[in-house]
């Protein structure tokens, strides 16, 4: 079966099956080869709590690019303490951040769109890259309607970048789905949610933004909406047609 096909496959059987059904089958199609990827986001921080009180064979990483909120590096320990899990973090080259941060200077994100997409190259998708040496699928927290990068997430895509699997659990959830599953499971979230922040990634690219508003629209929002992607999450469809 080919790539395509096996993506393909996973759509069919997996179609109506509740987001700890898709987490099993994950550990269990992928065994030692699948991990989670956690952003700190509330919709990864379900997905933790799914994994952990099923026990499931799914190791959880996550990316520490060096500029992070206070109150996510405190959700990190929260998570760990909570649910007796270690959240493996994965750090950029310190020699190349140096050599980024000398040559262009260490808010060179602000420059231009290029330069904003390399500072996430070298402290972002480098990291995952490594992250992902020995795994033929990883798990992410992708929703549809995340923004206008994300209208259409399924369950299982190919993820040509990273040349293996990417599934989304919660790719048919809806935001008040994931906040009443928080709720009632007490799940720890950032704090930084209650104040306005929908999505939440380095400090100085992420800030609150008026109820209502794309979800994306406090990540670079001195850039164009379709340009509000790290690089982490470039899209394919399931027979690897990009979209």
């Amino acid at each position: 079966m080919t790539q395509p096909e096996t993506v393909t496959a996973l759509l069919a059987e997996l179609a109506d099956a509740p987001a700890e059904g898709v987490l099993a089958d994950a550990a269990t199609r992928f065994p030692g080869r699948v991990a989670f990827a956690s952003s700190l986001g509330l919709e990864d921080q379900v997905l933790t709590a799914m994994i952990a009180e099923a026990r499931l064979d799914i190791p959880i990483f996550t990316l520490d690019t060096g500029r992070l909120y206070p109150e996510t590096y405190d959700l990190i320990d929260r998570t760990s303490k909570r649910y007796g899990v270690t959240l493996h973090a994965y750090f950029p080259a310190a020699g190349e951040v140096e050599e980024m941060v000398d040559r262009d200077g260490v808010n060179l994100f602000r420059d231009s769109i290029e330069a904003r997409k390399r500072c996430c190259e070298i402290r972002k998708v480098r990291p995952l890259r490594r992250a992902q040496i020995e795994l033929d699928a990883w798990i992410c927290g992708l929703r549809s309607g995340q923004g206008a990068t994300r209208q259409k997430v399924e369950v299982a895509e190919w993820d040509a970048a990273a040349g293996m699997v990417k599934i989304n659990p919660l790719a048919a959830w809806g935001e008040a789905g994931v906040w009443d599953y928080v709720r009632a499971h007490d799940v720890p979230y950032n704090p930084l949610h209650d104040a306005g922040f929908p999505s939440i990634g380095c400090a100085p690219c992420t800030r609150a933004v008026p109820e209502g508003e794309d979800a994306r629209s406090g990540r670079w929002w001195w850039e164009s909406a379709e340009q509000r992607e790290c690089g982490l999450h470039q899209r394919t469809g399931p027979r690897g047609a990009a979209s």
